[in-house]
């Protein structure tokens, strides 16, 4: 399983890690050149429905289609959550008929609440637990 951790490089400011070598700048929203923690939610959630609506998509559009999912949502700043988030996916289907469309994007939709693992945990209002642990100085 790969390991994921996130190491403090400055004020509100980390570098998330994985143990097959990615990296990612997470920090405050007035910190150019880093995503803020819903950001990555946001791109977590797009980017799921993109990889499981991938195999119907490229079935009948070719290995090479072009997509691009949007995705966003404001924070409700007062209970510090975000109540919606919106994903669009932008695809060429020119090429197919009007029911050639209804039956792929039926089975897009099917896909992605079958197998989109972040989509199915944000829906489902996963449990999560926090301690900490002395490390000694180290």
């Amino acid at each position: 399983m790969t390991e994921l951790w996130v190491e403090r490089t400055g004020v509100r400011r980390y570098t998330g890690h994985s143990s097959r070598g990615a990296e990612v700048l997470v920090g405050s929203e007035d910190v150019e050149g880093v995503f803020t923690p819903g950001e990555l939610l946001k791109i977590a959630l797009a980017a799921c429905s993109g990889m499981s609506s991938d195999h119907p998509l490229r079935s009948r559009l070719g290995d090479d289609y072009q997509a691009t999912i949007a995705v966003s949502g404001p924070p409700d700043r007062e209970q510090e959550r975000y109540p919606l988030i919106s994903e669009r996916l932008e695809v060429d289907l020119s090429g197919l008929t009007a029911d050639e469309v209804t039956k792929l994007l039926t089975i897009v939709s099917r896909s992605i609440d079958k197998v989109c693992t972040v989509g199915r945990t944000v829906k489902s209002g996963t449990e999560v637990t926090f301690e900490v642990v002395d490390s000694g100085g180290t």
